[in-house]
């Protein structure tokens, strides 16, 4: 049966079967074996390097033309790439195991003795677009912790995705683990994505990873409890009290370092106490790297300011422009900031402590940032070994979410006998 022949319905059930089967056995599955499963793992990416990339040749030539480069970009493999998946998986392989940590324990007056431990969720669904490293990533959290998982990358990225997969496999084949613990959706249909979401049978948590419209879509549709990754259009706040030559390099590479990134800011907030001074400066940085669009009173400082629309002010661009816009003070920034921002990660420059402290506590998103670029948003920075999405929701996790945050827990209560009057 190839995909277009795969009924969705029935290949999504067959899939969640599988992976509910195969998360019970990695569920008992020791660190030891886990471990080994992702070193294999990753000397499996790394072998397979060259059809690796021939597989991401193919996807990148199906977009070529069609997709701005930013895009592209998320999409391409390289030889360098290969080997950050390879070492991320490595990284995974040397933190603590997150399964079974005693969370909490407490005895009762009556005798019993209740602990509290950390076990896997299950069965994971992971939808996301066009980053192929994102599937390693994920598939190698959940292996970590316990969990198994169903990808649902991008059609644009399935050559990709489908290579990596099997590298997976590789792994949890060699270290005696089910192979079904890694799988990934065999069709490009989006029927496919809606019989996930709504395959709560089989699967205990859904993560959508991408733009608004993915998550819109997820949130809408499932009937599987979701942990919803909302791509950033994050903002970087210059403070009156900010160096401004440091502050314009940080949001240099806040913007610039990768534009396709969800952690790249997409607007600069700036206080009109050092508008004058900072505007020319940023643009002077940016150069004809980033087209800067901003407000009337930003355009007339400088003219190689492009006017911007109401609609810029809450734009994820992933691409080299960037929208700037005067306000204020500080009160003002925290009030733009919180009504513009996707809540994902949102920075302050200032060398003001108590600036910085307001700002970072009124401003209501999943990482708040000072004095740093943006981009340093990321579990792999956060010292997490990789990440499988920045969640801004506020139920269960938030942020990067690593191994611990694709635990859940239950309690084990210990008695001698004991009797409810």
């Amino acid at each position: 049966m190839n995909e277009q022949t795969l009924d969705p319905t029935i290949h999504i059930r067959q899939l969640g079967e599988r992976a509910r089967e195969a998360a019970r056995g990695l569920n008992a599955a020791s660190t030891e074996a886990k471990n080994l499963a992702l070193r294999e793992a990753a000397n499996a990416l790394r072998k397979a390097s060259p059809v690796l990339l021939d597989a991401n040749a193919e996807d990148v030539a199906s977009v070529e033309g069609k997709k701005p480069e930013s895009f592209i970009d998320r999409l391409r493999l390289t030889d360098d790439r290969i080997e950050g998946m390879a070492t991320a998986l490595e990284q995974i392989a040397e933190l603590p195991d997150p399964v079974g940590r005693l969370l909490a324990q407490f005895d009762r007056p009556n005798g019993l003795r209740i602990e509290r431990v950390a076990v896997p969720i299950g069965v994971i669904g992971m939808i996301y677009e066009s980053r192929p490293n994102v599937g390693a990533d994920a598939s190698a959290l959940c292996l970590k912790s316990g969990n198994a998982i169903i990808l649902r990358g991008g059609s644009e990225s399935r050559h990709s995705t489908r290579e990596i997969v099997a590298c997976m496999r590789a792994g949890l084949k060699a270290a005696g683990l089910p192979e079904d613990a890694v799988q990934t959706v065999q069709t490009t249909s989006r029927d496919a994505v809606a019989a996930l979401l709504k395959a709560d049978q089989y699967i205990d948590l859904v993560i959508p990873r991408g733009g608004r419209g993915l998550v819109e879509l997820v949130r809408d549709q499932a009937s599987v409890p979701t942990l919803l990754h909302l791509d950033g259009n994050c903002h970087s706040y210059v403070h009156e009290k900010a160096d401004l030559a440091k502050a314009a390099d940080v949001i240099c590479n806040a913007k610039l370092r990768r534009t396709g990134v969800c952690g790249a800011t997409e607007s600069i907030v700036v206080d009109r106490a050092v508008a004058k001074e900072f505007i020319p400066l940023l643009a002077e940085a940016m150069a004809e790297e980033c087209e800067l669009r901003g407000d009337s009173d930003a355009v007339a400082i400088d003219a190689r300011l492009k006017p911007a629309s109401d609609d810029d002010w809450s734009t994820e661009y992933l691409d080299s422009t960037a929208s700037v816009k005067i306000v204020g003070g500080l009160d003002e920034a925290i009030a733009w900031v919180e009504s513009h921002s996707s809540h994902h990660t949102d920075a302050i420059m200032t060398e003001d402590d108590d600036a910085a402290r307001r700002f970072m506590t009124a401003i209501d998103s999943a990482i708040v940032m000072h004095n740093a670029s943006t981009q340093f948003a990321d579990g792999g920075e956060f010292g997490m070994g990789a990440e499988i999405g920045i969640a801004t929701g506020k139920m269960h996790a938030r942020g990067p979410v690593g191994l611990e945050q694709l635990t859940s827990f239950k309690y084990l209560v210990h008695g001698s006998g004991q009797t409810r009057p």
